[in-house]
């Protein structure tokens, strides 16, 4: 057996102004167990944070819609009404009572989403036809997956308006107890709409230049931080990725000069997806951390690697530096002390893909912590 201090995945880190224990985190998920239609997260939910809490370790929430206008997927949560506020208060205490640190990630569907989800059309940066009548994009709705609606180009008065939701949703987390917030820029959500050639064609200031493009998610960054400070601000990014028809012409270099604004804000960490995953799914198997090793190499911070890791290529990937911090999603949905099997070498309890996206314990709670010789 490997001792803690033999692994540099259990040494202590410090994101922005927080110190860990351990480098093993539990990124964003959508996993659909809040209520519907009031997006209130569940006591189920609580469960399965409180299950996965490390102490010392940290826990990123699933993608909260920062209104009802914002929202992605049929029973995923949000953070826009007292309820929820009360609610997610709840789950954070029950975490940060077994010693964990809890970020919450802030997320707007943008385009990706359907007028039975939200009660108006979806807006996106600027308008694509062909989006909603590609049949490889659906929507999680009430009567199950369904195509997207027909989206609207954003004026600038909307732009502001959704900006000031994400400066609302960061007042609404910092009184449900959470330690942190993360901007999701990533999965085909609305920032990345923003930031991909693919998805906006627009002519204003928002639109052509790396700068313009950026201008979104820097104005979110913006307002955020005048309600947490910066060094409490993540950001995720999926470079590369063409989950849900998104794509840019030139990635590599439109993700290098992202990182290098980032290097403004003194954020907390950036956390990347790495390409070899889309959506849920393995794309490129056996590709290395690429995205993180180049973009690590601008970003004056710390660096969170998601996409694919095992816990030997983890270990690796820390080592070498190439990462801070590694983030496991799969693993964790079935594995719920999963930093404990990696630092004892427990063997790992496979994931039940058919129950990602569900709406009750089956393959959420119900997978026990380890229970042999050497737990």
């Amino acid at each position: 057996m490997v001792s803690k201090t033999e692994k540099k995945l259990f040494t202590p880190v410090k994101i922005g102004a927080i110190t860990l224990q351990h480098r093993v985190v539990l990124p964003a998920m959508s996993r659909l167990r809040a209520h519907w239609p009031s997006a209130v997260p569940s006591d189920l939910m609580r469960d399965y944070y409180s299950q996965r809490a490390s102490d010392g370790g940290l826990i990123i929430v699933e993608a909260n819609a920062v209104s009802p206008s914002a929202r992605a997927y049929h029973t995923a949560p949000g953070i826009y009404i007292e309820e929820q506020v009360e609610s997610w208060k709840r789950i954070t205490d029950a975490v940060h009572a077994k010693g964990g640190t809890i970020f919450i990630q802030f997320s707007h569907a943008g385009r990706a989403t359907s007028t039975k989800l939200i009660g108006i059309d979806p807006v996106a940066p600027s308008v694509d036809p062909s989006y909603w009548a590609n049949k490889s994009v659906v929507v999680s709705a009430p009567e199950g997956f369904i195509l997207p609606s027909p989206h609207r180009a954003l004026d600038v008065a909307g732009i502001r308006e959704i900006v000031e939701q994400f400066r609302a949703a960061a007042k609404n987390a910092k009184r449900a107890g959470f330690d942190g917030i993360e901007i999701l820029a990533g999965n085909a959500h609305l920032v990345e709409q923003f930031l991909h050639d693919g998805s906006n064609k627009r002519e204003d200031s928002y639109g052509g230049s790396f700068d313009n493009r950026e201008r979104f998610l820097i104005e979110i960054l913006e307002a955020v931080t005048t309600v947490w400070s910066a060094d409490r601000v993540g950001v995720r990014i999926s470079p590369s990725s063409v989950f849900a028809a998104m794509g840019d012409s030139d990635p590599h270099a439109l993700y290098g000069h992202l990182a290098e604004r980032l290097n403004d804000f003194s954020l907390a960490y950036l956390h990347i997806i790495e390409p070899r995953i889309s959506g849920a799914d393995t794309v490129a198997e056996g590709q290395g951390p690429v995205a993180a090793l180049h973009l690590g190499q601008i970003f004056r911070g710390m660096v969170i690697a998601a996409g694919g890791f095992s816990p030997e290529s983890a270990e690796a990937t820390v080592t070498s530096g190439v990462a801070s911090l590694i983030a496991f999603g799969r693993h964790f949905t079935s594995n719920p002390d999963l930093p404990h099997r990696i630092e004892h070498d427990l063997p790992l309890t496979p994931h039940d893909r058919s129950t990602f996206y569900a709406f009750d314990a089956r393959g959420y709670t119900d997978f026990p912590p380890y229970a042999g010789e050497a737990a």
